[in-house]
């Protein structure tokens, strides 16, 4: 159990996060198939490892959705889930490479709670976003609103002038899947779906 030694409260959000992330890759690869244009379609892509990368994977495995792992070297770690459709599990030993291909292929992310390594990975994005070095419309989530409250202060960056007022735009935070559901379906259908190719 990639959840195995937390306990009490930490536990319980960590469970009610693995399956908010397996509902909503399963509703977005559900609603992805009804789509009429294949070329148009959109497939759920992981980091390929434990918890809630699994999670999205399983949801969308669960939705007979095939789905893609971008898994890395990490010492000591078991990093792949059985949940990746398998000849789309893509496997990368540096992460700048990894982070390349995350980038470059999405049409949407959503930023679970995470560690290190989560971080790395949103404030990369957003940067991006935030000097437009990104120019395709690349919608972001973060799931779990009261965790990224705690963990980063928006408000602060803004009150000190190292990001403006605007910049909060560049990301949608909820703790809903209905609404991550409704405001991604919605950003796809009214940008990406018209978007050929990986970046515009």
């Amino acid at each position: 159990d990639a959840l195995s030694g937390r306990v009490g409260s930490e536990r319980c959000i960590r469970d009610r996060d693995y399956e908010a992330a397996r509902e909503l890759a399963a509703r977005l690869t559900g609603w992805s198939k009804q789509l009429a244009d294949e070329e148009r379609r959109f497939v759920v892509c992981t980091g390929g490892g434990p918890g809630i990368m699994e999670a999205a994977n399983r949801g969308a495995s669960e939705a007979r959705g095939v789905n893609v792992g971008l898994t890395i070297s990490l010492p000591n770690e078991e990093f792949d889930n059985p949940y990746v459709t398998r000849e789309l599990a893509v496997h990368f030993h540096y992460f700048f490479m990894r982070k390349f291909w995350f980038a470059y292929l999405a049409k949407a992310v959503i930023v679970f709670p995470g560690g290190f390594g989560t971080l790395d990975e949103l404030f990369e994005i957003l940067t991006l976003l935030q000097t437009h070095t990104i120019r395709k419309h690349l919608p972001v989530v973060l799931f779990g609103a009261s965790y990224w409250d705690q963990v980063i202060d928006f408000d602060a960056l803004i009150r000190n002038g190292m990001i403006d007022a605007g910049d909060t735009a560049i990301f949608h935070r909820t703790d809903s899947v209905d609404d991550a559901f409704e405001f991604l379906t919605g950003r796809l259908t009214r940008y990406a779906i018209d978007e050929r190719g990986a970046i515009r």
